[in-house]
Order: structure tokens, then C-alpha cells, then sequence
């Protein structure tokens, strides 16, 4: 009867004994997780597959390090959210075009993290989200929740950096009046 390791027991012993059982049994856990997050951000399949091998890949290679001062699962998506933007930096106006393309297919569908940001049940957060435009809620999840920085949201979500700005500024301020 195998023993289940925990992520951090898995992550060292991929990083320093190149333990390929270790690295199989992180892959199992996390890419179809990975890979359903990112199709939420993009709507090419063979894109977010690439995306989910080259992170995984970083991992094995040891160009990733993790550094036990978080949770495995957000250390994989911030890797892989910056693989993503990397991607759609070198697609240009045929990553934006994806982007928008995806966007709208999936305008009236909500996404689980819209899902989550919703029912956040602390004083009346979730009413607040709920009320911000898609606009601001998608800046938000992208610079807050999966913790891009303003130039990675701006390629991600296909509009200049200062409209990231401007839509954080604005997204906090009217979140500030809900709650007040």
C-alpha cells in the first residue's frame, strides 16, 4: 500500500532526486486542473496544452523553483499564467483576436472564478463583485486574483496597460463605496 506524498514531499523529491514517479504523480494532480483554468483564458486548445507541458516541463527541468512559501497550486498557475502571456506576446494581433473571439463565445457563460468571486460571503463583497462591470471583475481576477502583474494583464485581457490601470482604479474605488 503506497503512502500519499504531499505536494511539497513530491516537489523535492522531483528537484533533487529527479524522482520521475514524483513528477508523474504532481502532473496527475495538477494539469487537468492547469489546463481547465487556462482554457478560460484562452480559446485555442493546442495553445493551452503547449502552455500546461512547457510548465510542467520548467518543473521537471528545474527552471521553476518553488520555494515552500505557498500553495503548489497558485506557484503551477502563476508559471503557467506567465507561459500564457508569453504566448499571446508572440501571437500579437492573432493571440488578441483568439482572445476577443473567446471572450465573446463565452460572454454569457460564467466562469468558476466569477463563480467563487460571487460568493465570497464576507459583509456584502459578494454584492459588490456582482454589481462591477465584466470589464472590471476581469481586471480584477486577472491583476488580484491570479496575481499578474499590469503589463500581463493588459496582454492577456488584450487592452493597453494604462486601460488595466484605469479599470483597477476604478473597479477598487467603486468597490470602496459598496462597502463603506
Amino acid at each position: 500500500m503506497s503512502e500519499t506524498r504531499s505536494d511539497g514531499e513530491l516537489l523535492r523529491a522531483v528537484a533533487v532526486d529527479a524522482d520521475r514517479r514524483a513528477f508523474e504523480e504532481l502532473y496527475r494532480r495538477y494539469a487537468p486542473w492547469l489546463t481547465a483554468r487556462m482554457r478560460g483564458r484562452c480559446a485555442d486548445p493546442a495553445v493551452v496544452d503547449d502552455v500546461v507541458q512547457e510548465t510542467f516541463l520548467a518543473v521537471w527541468r528545474g527552471s521553476a523553483r518553488y520555494r515552500e512559501d505557498g500553495d503548489v497550486a497558485g506557484w503551477l498557475w502563476r508559471i503557467g499564467s506567465r507561459r500564457l502571456v508569453d504566448v499571446l506576446r508572440g501571437d500579437g494581433a492573432r493571440g488578441r483576436l483568439r482572445q476577443a473571439l473567446a471572450r465573446l463565445r463565452h460572454r454569457d457563460e460564467v466562469s468558476a472564478e466569477e463563480r467563487v468571486l460571487a460568493g465570497v460571503e464576507h459583509g456584502d463583497l459578494a454584492g459588490a463583485l456582482i454589481r462591477l462591470s465584466p470589464e472590471l471583475r476581469a481586471v480584477l481576477q486577472a491583476t488580484v486574483v491570479d496575481g499578474l502583474t499590469t503589463r500581463e494583464a493588459a496582454v492577456l485581457l488584450g487592452i493597453p496597460p494604462g486601460t488595466v490601470k484605469t479599470r483597477a482604479m476604478r473597479a477598487r474605488r467603486q468597490l470602496r463605496e459598496a462597502l463603506a
